[in-house]
């Protein structure tokens, strides 16, 4: 089966380049085969060829520094150097040098897989519509839109802030995580990036995301000042998307990306030596889809989340041009013709998966 014989020479690859850590691995393909929105999350190295031959038109589109790897729980929230609370997409791990149209899509296909599992309750008309009408808005403005949660945003702000994300919850399931032996300089990393704290911090073995499982990644863990602190270290690894092409890159582009994107960035996200490192807290952290408001408008997120998805392109100034004519020719419903294509295709490849593992 294709979708087998790809991860497996993925993984290949992955463990020239890192440690992979196996067990991790395995719960991620034990993940893949619950359902279509997980196993689309976990595998970005086979959408690049699945899009790239359903939907040829889109991926001949003008090019930028893109996300790739985006979906519906791909956005988070963190405190910019004034404190104030930001929300944003949350990794940037696969960027790289794609089609404008891949963020788009791979947005698009994911909401309509979320509204099939009931995580979203809208049509999927509504929601490519919502999608493309925030990022065209956006796209088309001097200078973008970047969502700081003080006196605007309610419903985003609403979610970030809703019990599901309660300190306490939070605390408790990520001091659960094991203690861990880190490599040398990683301690050295996450020990520079913590605050004061009253013992030495602890590391452990975090598991968490999807299309990053078998990464190694970090936490150090501490009590500073009467609260816990905690910094994440995450293995770096070039794009799927240059693996999926052929393309001999080595580099990787995800803090190129959020430095460009327009946002009040996240002072304590950065690389070094081969590791992503950021702050985590009750809110800094990615918004899952079960944190989502169970009664305020889904249409305000997703033409957000469009929006957005602008902020990011608007990074990579000289494209801007070239992709808003490509927009401006664009009649009808191309976004939802793309994004059913898409999950189409991402629910048989699932099929193929959970018919592999028996």
């Amino acid at each position: 089966m294709a979708v087998v014989a790809a991860s497996a020479a993925y993984e290949s690859w992955m463990r020239k380049r890192i440690p992979v850590v196996e067990r991790d691995l395995a719960l991620k393909h034990a993940r893949m085969a619950e359902a279509p929105f997980f196993f689309l999350r976990a595998t970005f190295y086979r959408w690049v060829p699945l899009w790239q031959e359903a939907c040829p038109d889109l991926a001949a589109t003008p090019e930028l520094l893109a996300v790739g790897d985006l979906h519906v729980e791909n956005f988070g929230t963190w405190r910019d150097g004034e404190g104030r609370l930001c929300w944003g997409v949350n990794d940037f791990d696969e960027a790289f040098a794609m089609p404008y149209a891949i963020d788009l899509v791979r947005l698009a296909t994911s909401a309509l897989l979320a509204i099939r599992q009931q995580h979203l309750r809208l049509g999927a008309e509504e929601a490519c519509a919502a999608l493309l009408a925030g990022y065209g808005d956006t796209i088309g403005s001097a200078s973008g839109n970047p969502f700081v949660l003080e006196e605007e945003h309610p419903a985003l702000r609403a979610m970030a802030l809703g019990e599901e994300r309660d300190p306490v919850h939070f605390w408790a399931k990520l001091g659960a995580a094991r203690t861990a032996t880190a490599p040398r300089v990683v301690r050295e990393l996450l020990y520079q990036a913590m605050p004061e704290v009253e013992d030495r911090p602890r590391i452990a073995h975090r598991v968490a995301g999807l299309g990053s499982l078998g990464r190694p990644r970090y936490v150090a863990l501490g009590s500073c000042q009467g609260g816990m602190v905690a910094r994440e270290a995450k293995a770096m690894l070039p794009s799927a998307f240059a693996w999926a092409k052929g393309i001999a890159a080595e580099r990787c582009y995800c803090g190129d990306l959020a430095a460009a994107s327009i946002r009040s960035p996240d002072p304590f996200y950065c690389t070094r030596k081969g590791w992503v490192l950021r702050r985590l807290g009750p809110h800094c952290s990615k918004i899952e889809l079960s944190d989502f408001p169970k009664r305020r408008a889904p249409l305000v997120i997703l033409k957000a989340m469009g929006r957005e998805t602008a902020n990011v392109h608007l990074g990579s100034p000289a494209a801007v041009a070239a992709i808003r004519r490509d927009l401006k020719r664009r009649k009808g419903r191309w976004l939802d013709d793309a994004a059913v294509r898409m999950a189409e295709v991402t629910l048989a490849e699932w099929r193929e998966w959970r018919r592999a593992r028996g």
